[in-house]
């Protein structure tokens, strides 16, 4: 489903798509991906593109232990600064030799959080002059023993087989809904274009495919459009209609074992 920039909704499948580069961003493959949450490679990949230019995925980085790698010390510095001018001394500050992270807080005391290597206390030192000279205050600091980093909890999927089923919902006036549903390779609209899928009576006449995610393109849906195993398809209907929308997308034997 798209989203402007400004106001990316994640689903399920972006949720999947984070907790996994949080927990291990080097060692996840699109293709791994793909295989826990239903869809194609090119879905994954064209997700990240879109998570990154929404700036929700601002990087990766490489966690280093400075002092197994050549003997350094790592110092955390707890600075007070005003709240008017955090913003512009946050980037003064990441611009000094040896600063490697600069985190700012909303409100309080100690509320910019500076991170530095150095070879020796001379070096931090050093470090240290060069903030107060920005007009920083020092209130502590501290010499960093070990820094631990996990991915965010829920955003971890419920299983390890597929993405829950839908992936996001929405709900509107008059009962209406949009659900986005990933196509499973058995399910009965697989293959089938939506006309016919209308015709067979798999798809109600009533609910309306608006989009087609198939792997970095979107599709605007017609009758000859044939729907394929790992769509993501968005879908409008309202609640009162009979049977359940989404079973044309689940698979087959799945969704009879489920009555």
């Amino acid at each position: 489903m798209p989203y402007p920039n400004s106001d990316h909704r994640l689903d399920e499948i972006d949720r999947r798509i984070l907790h996994a580069l949080m927990a291990n961003a080097r060692n996840t493959s699109a293709s791994t991906l793909a295989e826990q949450t239903g869809v194609s490679g090119a879905t994954i990949r064209n997700r990240i593109h879109k998570l990154e230019d929404a700036d929700i995925v601002r990087g990766y980085h490489t966690q280093i232990d400075f002092e197994l790698a050549d003997g350094k010390l790592t110092n955390l510095y707890l600075c007070d600064v005003p709240v008017t001018e955090r913003e512009a001394l946050a980037h003064e500050a990441r611009s000094i030799p040896g600063v490697i992270n600069v985190r700012s807080l909303m409100t309080g005391r100690r509320n910019l959080h500076v991170m530095a290597v150095g070879g020796s206390t001379d070096e931090l030192r050093r470090v240290a002059r060069r903030l107060s000279d920005l007009g920083i205050h020092i209130e502590d600091e501290d010499l960093v023993e070990e820094e631990l980093f996990a991915p965010y909890a829920p955003f971890h999927p419920e299983d390890g087989d597929r993405a829950p089923e839908p992936n996001d919902f929405i709900s509107l006036t008059g009962d209406a809904s949009v659900v986005e549903v990933t196509v499973q390779p058995d399910s009965p609209i697989a293959n089938r274009t939506l006309e016919t899928a209308v015709r067979e009576g798999i798809l109600n006449a009533d609910t309306l495919v608006i989009a087609i995610e198939r792997g970095d393109r979107e599709l605007t849906p017609h009758g000859d459009t044939v729907v394929q195993p790992d769509d993501i398809v968005t879908l409008l209907y309202r609640g009162g209609e009979a049977g359940d929308p989404l079973a044309a997308f689940h698979d087959a034997e799945q969704e009879s074992n489920t009555h």
